[in-house]
């Protein structure tokens, strides 16, 4: 039997909350029956405090599924977790996850497994994210990390067939909708940290990958395709400014922080404005108020630890991927093109610095 077949391989789709499991499931499932990968594969599905009766569709319609049932809602990081670790703890040599909400092409997993044992030194693989029902039309081909902070999504919302786009290459994140990681680099680096709760998690795995001297790369050949919707309200504000802080102090190196601290500080007075007009103000002044409080810098402290232990190169060998344009629709008039040639400057200014590597 070929080597790779001989890998067991865990699929976990994204935690079931509320009437996820009843409004994307069947699709998502059915898409993962159809997979033309032969090797050994279980499915594992997190369920957060979901409905009683989303929870018996639950099992009803994924009989062969792990099911791990939580009382409470703890968020994406930590329902993902759950399902990772018990994959881990039953041997699982790859960990991959699908968002509920996604539609898997059959071969998929194959191109996923395939790049992952291209290279010993890779560490993550994301598949190609597409948007649905606008098949062409890209959700995802790797997240891209502003040095900031900041994550979107690379390539969002233009047309495949305009990008040229043959092999596999290497991205700042993996999206946590579509990712497969290695047994051996969630071992190193453990899995996400859950005091994100949702949004960022998946950059700071990501960030942390790549300080352990592993690469997260993107396989254009493995197609997903994901019933993606924006939302926004202040709680998802609030986590995504918060988070983006909390991934910068964990996973810089000191000196790279007192490099953009002028930067940060700039920027901190810009969002500060954007929150004042956009309503989220109070939000902002709720992200300030975390990081004043000694019982969170307790948490932010060790985690720094646990990150900057596993580190094995320096920030110049792997920033040289992050940006410093920020690209965001909703402001995108002329005040963030004049921020956005300043923060390009800066940062152009601080990789010459820091000798960074192209």
């Amino acid at each position: 039997m070929n080597s790779r077949m001989q890998k067991k391989t865990a699929i976990i789709i994204s935690p079931n909350y509320k009437d996820h499991s009843q409004r994307y499931l069947r699709d998502c499932l059915e898409s993962l029956r159809r997979q033309d990968w032969q090797g050994g594969k279980k499915i594992f599905i997190a369920d957060n405090q979901s409905t009683a009766e989303s929870f018996a569709f639950l099992k009803e319609t994924a009989p062969e599924a792990e099911i791990i049932r939580n009382k409470r809602n703890d968020g994406f990081a930590k329902g993902n977790n759950d399902a990772m670790r018990m994959a881990l703890r039953e041997g699982y040599d790859y960990i991959i996850l699908f968002n509920m909400d996604t539609i898997v092409e059959a071969d998929c997993i194959s191109h996923l497994v395939k790049t992952a044992e291209s290279d010993r030194t890779i560490g993550a693989v994301q598949a190609r994210i597409m948007l649905w029902p606008d098949k062409n039309k890209i959700n995802s081909l790797g997240n891209v990390i502003h040095f900031l902070g900041f994550g979107y999504c690379e390539g969002y919302g233009k047309e495949f067939s305009s990008i040229n786009l043959q092999s596999d290459r290497n991205i700042c994140c993996p999206s946590g909708a579509a990712v497969l990681y290695k047994k051996e680099i969630l071992e190193t680096t453990g899995p996400f940290d859950e005091e994100f709760g949702m949004y960022n998690e998946d950059h700071d795995l990501g960030w942390r990958i790549w300080l352990a001297g592993k690469r997260c790369v993107l396989a254009p050949q493995a197609v997903v395709y994901h019933k993606y919707e924006f939302t926004g309200n202040s709680r998802k504000y609030y986590r995504l400014d918060r988070n983006r802080i909390l991934g910068m102090i964990k996973n810089y190196q000191f000196s790279t922080l007192l490099l953009i601290s002028f930067a940060f500080i700039f920027m901190e007075l810009g969002i500060l404005l954007f929150a004042f007009q956009k309503g989220w103000f109070k939000d902002k002044l709720k992200v300030y108020q975390y990081f004043l409080s000694w019982k969170h810098w307790r948490y932010i402290l060790a985690a720094r630890r646990k990150s900057q232990a596993i580190r094995r190169v320096k920030d110049r060998e792997i920033i040289g991927l992050f940006r410093g344009r920020i690209w965001y629709d909703e402001i995108g008039d002329w005040k963030l093109e004049l921020a956005n040639a300043i923060l390009q400057s800066y940062w152009n200014a601080v990789k010459r610095i820091l000798q960074v590597k192209p």
